[in-house]
């Protein structure tokens, strides 16, 4: 007699694994302790919103709440818990997905008011078993706003013996008028850490061995889900035939070698090109696909980048030993301005590279553009460096720019020596060489005000710039309250322009190459505007002039006389004043 029984079907690691109560379910804690603290005081909501992304463990979650309701022990005397026993008729009912007071509803395929109003009509009668009638809607977002608008009162006053919990990845489309009469727990991204150990207990109780590097590289594939990476765990599971090591796990997601990327990434900020784009083409022909390569590089740029502003983090235990000891050299290497100009136009290149037709081309061009622009200096240290060394009127040697010589395709001795300093002695001529070079042939005298040192010096600068309006403003409309090199504080007038501080922010920005703050003070003390304080300053010299001994003694014998103007004795006479000395004025005229 044959045998006919037939094998069990396969189950896949997120089926097999899913988990039937709380102490199983990872990454929750927050939400556990709450349902917890509620259980135990009896104040448990008659409506839940759980949300979070793809593959956390909402629906999962909604079920455990579902048990933990109805679960009544192993006697049959037990209340709501949050540990349900998992062996009374409604455990074991409610994990088999057949007890008929728990209704699962998928909102993606039903999203009309029909739907809903069936749900509204069974509300009413009393579950037939269990202690609570639950209803599971999955994906709610989904639901039309029809049938939102239809659940909103029996959402506000169920029966007691009806809770809903809603799931979705969504939670900014559900009306606001819902999330109000719901308890919401949001469901976090499961922590790397934590996802690489719960894969490595899963591959253990599958029989199957896995490098712990290859467990990582499938967590951090994971970002977060715990489904996606028990999918891709069954996947590798496969791929090695029990065995799996790191190099099978990169060569089943298409990922380049961390230790590869942190290579190219240190030949392509020092601008050798040509081994850059061997090394990429090695990890393309290996099965790296070029938008994880660039992917990859952007990860390490932001890795760098928080090694440079917190270096303890290089002290995680989330960190490879190379991102530890290779990380935290190059994040002093680097400095911050070309990292964040690494990511932005690594940023850019992945957009590129996902949308050319060729991406590996777009990957080298990527590539290409970053190595040129990685050593170069920021604007803000270009104009530094001109300030701080300006460009000469004479070439190199001495005679004017653009004349004869080697002098004629330079912009000036600062900016030459600005290019050589960029370079450096021993420079091997690469990209970032050639282009700093380039720079240094381009850029024009560049002749910048000298940078203001008071608040009078900013007026006039607006005068000399023929700025006229926003100069007489500046004298007649504003006093002065606080000035310091780039930021200036004001007290205007009721008559000053409300746009009066950006403007002139914005001007000083442009023409010292310096950014300005200007902003608006009213209670601190401030000093009189600059047309009050010369007339104040103008009163004070003609009184000390007419108290002078010899002008008051001429006042007092020409009783007709006034003071007109008052200069100082370094001041060159005006030729056509009418105070200028006439050697032919007698003593007898009575002219002052």
């Amino acid at each position: 007699m044959s045998d006919t029984s037939q094998p069990t079907p396969y189950r896949v690691l997120a089926r097999k694994y899913r988990p039937t109560d709380f102490a199983t379910l990872i990454g929750q804690e927050a939400m556990v302790r709450t349902l917890t603290n509620a259980i135990a005081s009896g104040r448990l909501a008659h409506a839940f919103v759980l949300t979070g992304v793809r593959g956390v463990g909402k629906t999962t979650t909604a079920r455990i709440i579902a048990r933990a309701l109805n679960c009544i022990g192993p006697d049959g005397q037990g209340g709501p818990t949050i540990d349900p026993c998992g062996i009374c008729e409604h455990c074991r009912a409610i994990a088999e997905d057949r007890h008929v007071d728990i209704l699962e509803m998928d909102a993606a395929s039903r999203t009309g008011v029909g739907d809903i109003r069936e749900i509204i009509e069974s509300v009413r009668y009393r579950p037939t078993s269990a202690r609570f009638k639950v209803y599971i809607i999955d994906e709610v977002h989904m639901l039309s706003t029809a049938a939102f608008n239809a659940l909103l009162k029996t959402l506000e006053e169920p029966p007691e013996h009806v809770k809903f919990i809603f799931a979705t990845t969504e939670i900014r489309k559900i009306p606001v008028t819902v999330l109000s009469r719901c308890q919401r727990f949001d469901l976090r991204r499961v922590e790397m850490d934590v996802l690489a150990t719960h894969f490595s207990g899963i591959a253990a109780k599958e029989g199957a061995e896995i490098e712990e590097a290859a467990l990582r590289l499938i967590a951090r594939a994971a970002d977060g889900s715990v489904r996606d990476g028990l999918s891709l765990l069954d996947q590798a599971i496969s791929h090695g035939a029990g065995l799996v090591s790191e190099a099978q796990v990169r060569d089943m997601l298409g990922l380049a070698d961390r230790a590869r990327v942190f290579d190219l990434f240190e030949l392509v900020m020092k601008g050798q090109m040509a081994p850059s784009l061997d090394l990429l083409a090695e990890q393309y022909a290996l099965g790296a696909d070029p938008a994880v390569v660039i992917q990859d590089m952007l990860e390490l740029s932001h890795w760098l980048t928080r090694l440079k502003i917190t270096p303890d983090a290089a002290d995680s235990s989330a960190a490879s030993e190379t991102e530890k000891v290779k990380g935290t050299q190059m994040a002093k290497d680097l400095s911050m301005a070309q990292l964040t100009r690494t990511w932005q136009m690594l940023l850019k290149g992945l957009a590129e590279v996902r949308s050319a037709p060729n991406p590996l081309q777009a990957a080298e061009m990527s590539l290409v553009r970053l190595a040129y622009a990685a050593d170069l200096p920021s604007p803000a240290e270009l104009i530094e460096q001109l300030r701080n060394n300006p460009p000469s009127p004479h070439g190199p040697n001495g005679g004017p720019n653009g004349g004869g010589g080697s002098g004629g395709m330079t912009a000036g001795g600062g900016v030459s020596a600005i290019a050589s300093q960029a370079v450096g002695p021993g420079s091997s001529g690469g990209p970032s060489a050639a282009l700093k070079m380039d720079l240094a042939v381009a850029v024009q005298p560049v002749h910048l005000p000298a940078m203001p040192v008071s608040f009078a010096e900013v007026a006039a600068l607006f005068s000399e710039k023929r700025e006229g309006v926003l100069a007489v403003q500046l004298r007649t409309q504003v006093c002065p309250v606080k000035f310091e090199a780039g930021r200036i504080e004001l007290r205007p007038h009721k008559n000053a322009p409300s746009d009066l501080a950006p403007k002139v922010a914005r001007f000083l920005s442009e023409w010292t190459g310096r950014r300005w703050t200007v902003t608006i003070n009213l209670t601190d003390p401030a000093e009189p505007t600059l047309s009050e304080q010369e007339a104040i300053a103008e009163h004070k010299r003609r009184e000390d002039a007419a108290n002078h001994p010899l002008v008051r003694a001429v006042l007092e014998a020409f009783p007709n006389s006034a003071i007109e103007v008052v200069r100082d004795l370094a001041e060159p006479e005006p030729e056509d004043s009418d105070l200028a000395f006439d050697p032919e004025l007698t003593a007898g005229d009575e002219e002052l």
